[in-house]
């Protein structure tokens, strides 16, 4: 069946005819071969029949004495009549909403929230630089998150940290300068010292004298480069100790987990929404890239005020959420990694983990409580300065 032929069994008519001896006007009917898809008799004198569009007019030849009238009409023509009839209203609806959609991707502010306006006039014209100002259309999570690492690149030594995020039709811009260290005062002698118990794994020394090395176990406050340059037992100079060092330390933790198990976490991914409710079902409107699983709020922009027709904005934030019955292996691993998790962000950027080691597993009620053992490079440097009796020895010496 072509497209033609679908289309034409799916025109379709309802006729009212009356007359007398309907049975006659009928058999009449089926002799000319005119289907009759539907036939239901309203009184002696009176029939409703349904029949294909195209066989209409061959039945106005027919009719003769009867008295036909067009009731109803279904299939792509009875589209057409209802938007002859209501295409203005309808040409009005959709452009309204076209328009109210692209005034909704537009953006009519930049916000910028610091308190010194030197900054905010510098931040705007870098922002400006990079296409972001009032009246123009909306970014993308992507362009804005590449922006941002622009600027931040290019002004490292003045910012420390900048978010763009897109409320509604403008920007909100939050910053955090880089704050110039204040010069202190160094002292005139100083050590670096183990900030804790640990092995020695590193030794960075740009001024001072390098007193232990590589696999030295310290303990918390021993000197590891002094500020005392010796020869031969005797100081002959003093100054302040310069450098890094990092070490092995451990560390015990324990770690909570309920086996029945829920938790959220926001990805950071954020996106304005615009949606269509009618009745139980829920539309998004040109969002290519849905989120599986988010939070939303809602702002109504129009409703219909008798049917459960709704237009509404969504502010959509993307999360990953969990909630599952935990096994006891499972609760045991879960706990694991929320031990690494939280271990990992007291950590920089040259620090890690060197080795996990569970130690203890107990269940309590409804927990599972796990104790590790954490192995950790850190960075252990700290500053302790030469006793004065030091000084009197070093003064006596030289003497």
């Amino acid at each position: 069946m072509n497209l033609k032929n679908f289309l034409e069994r799916q025109n379709r008519v309802q006729l009212k005819v009356e007359g007398k001896n309907l049975e006659r006007f009928i058999k009449r009917l089926i002799t000319h071969k005119i289907s009759l898809l539907k036939v239901i008799q309203i009184d002696r004198k009176t029939l409703l029949i349904t029949i294909y569009e195209k066989d209409y007019e061959k039945l106005k030849e027919l009719k003769t004495i009867y008295r036909i009238n067009i009731i109803d009409t279904y299939g792509v023509n009875r589209f057409k009549k209802k938007w002859k009839k209501n295409h203005v209203l309808l040409l009005s609806i959709f452009l309204g909403l076209a328009v109210l959609i692209a005034l909704s991707h537009i953006i009519y502010q930049v916000e910028i929230v610091y308190l010194d306006k030197d900054v905010r006039n510098f931040l705007k014209r870098e922002l400006e630089k990079e296409g972001i100002h009032r009246y123009q259309w909306k970014k993308s999570y992507q362009q804005l998150e590449q922006i941002k690492k622009k600027i931040i690149k290019n002004n490292q030594d003045k910012i420390e940290w900048m978010e763009i995020e897109t409320v509604g039709t403008k920007y909100v811009i939050r910053v955090e300068m880089r704050k110039q260290a204040s010069k202190k005062k160094e002292p005139n002698i100083r050590h670096i010292v183990a900030k804790k118990d640990a092995i020695v794994r590193r030794v960075e020394a740009s001024q001072g004298e390098i007193i232990r090395k590589n696999n030295d176990y310290v303990k918390s406050g021993d000197i590891i480069i002094s500020g005392e340059i010796k020869l031969n037992e005797e100081v002959k100079n003093k100054v302040s100790a310069k450098g890094k060092v990092y070490g092995e330390v451990w560390y015990e933790v324990e770690v909570e987990i309920p086996y029945h198990y829920y938790d959220v976490k926001k990805t950071g991914r954020k996106n304005t929404v615009y949606t269509v409710e009618y009745f139980n079902h829920r539309f998004e409107l040109f969002n290519s890239k849905p989120f599986r699983q988010k939070e939303c709020q809602v702002d109504k922009i129009w409703e219909h005020f008798v049917l459960p027709i709704r237009f509404q904005k969504e502010e959509q934030t993307e999360v990953i959420k969990t909630d599952k019955i935990l096994t006891k292996n499972e609760a045991v691993q879960q706990a694991v990694e929320l031990g690494i998790d939280k271990m990992q962000e007291r950590l920089t950027k040259k620090e890690k983990i060197i080795d996990v080691k569970t130690l203890k597993t107990t269940q309590k009620n409804s927990k599972m409580v796990v104790d590790m053992f954490f192995t950790v490079y850190e960075d252990i440097t700290a500053y302790g300065e030469v006793k004065e009796q030091e000084e009197n020895h070093v003064e006596n010496a030289q003497e």
